[in-house]
């Protein structure tokens, strides 16, 4: 991310203008387009999800007041943008995939195959998980945002956060320890 952009975004002076989209851009487009992916955006409409978050995040610029910080901002439109994806694709009859993570370039096929296993695995768990245990393990475990910011972000109390983080981390491991068992 390009930290001057965020160090400067972060005031609560600061008004972003149409002017700074394309360092925006730069500094967000990863996060973005991980957390469409993780919030159940099918792979062949990632783009188009992507373009839909960056054309909100350029028309509404300079609406952003700094109340949050510009990445919470930002995901709030992601979060939007996805469930928007996941409702046409249920009432056009589509059925939600989930991508996995690219195979390993490491040459063994066996961990290739184990890092598709994996990936798929996660991919399937996340796709079972409620809208609210969905955002918290996206944000905390896959983002690595700490739970503050995750509670800031999804707008919940900061116990909240912690107690769907403690539910979301325990249906993990019992779905990994059934998985386990098969």
């Amino acid at each position: 991310m390009a930290r001057g952009l965020a160090d400067v975004a972060e005031r609560p002076d600061y008004v972003l203008t149409p002017r700074a989209f394309p360092d925006i851009y730069a500094a967000y487009f990863g996060f973005v387009w991980r957390c469409l992916r993780g919030l159940g955006v099918p792979e062949r409409l990632l783009d188009d999800a992507a373009q839909d978050v960056f054309v909100a995040v350029h028309r509404r610029l300079t609406e952003f007041r700094g109340d949050s910080s510009l990445r919470t901002w930002i995901y709030g439109i992601v979060r939007h943008v996805a469930l928007n994806q996941r409702r046409g694709e249920r009432r056009h009859g589509g059925v939600m995939e989930f991508a996995s993570e690219p195979a390993s370039l490491a040459p063994d096929p066996h961990e290739r195959a184990q890092d598709g296993e994996a990936a798929e695995f996660v991919a399937t768990f996340v796709a079972a998980l409620d809208e609210k245990k969905r955002d918290v393990f996206v944000l905390a475990l896959l983002e690595q945002m700490t739970i503050p910011e995750v509670a800031e972000t999804l707008g919940v109390p900061l116990n909240t956060a912690y107690t769907r983080l403690r539910a979301v981390r325990q249906e993990f491991a019992k779905a990994l320890a059934a998985q386990g068992e098969r």
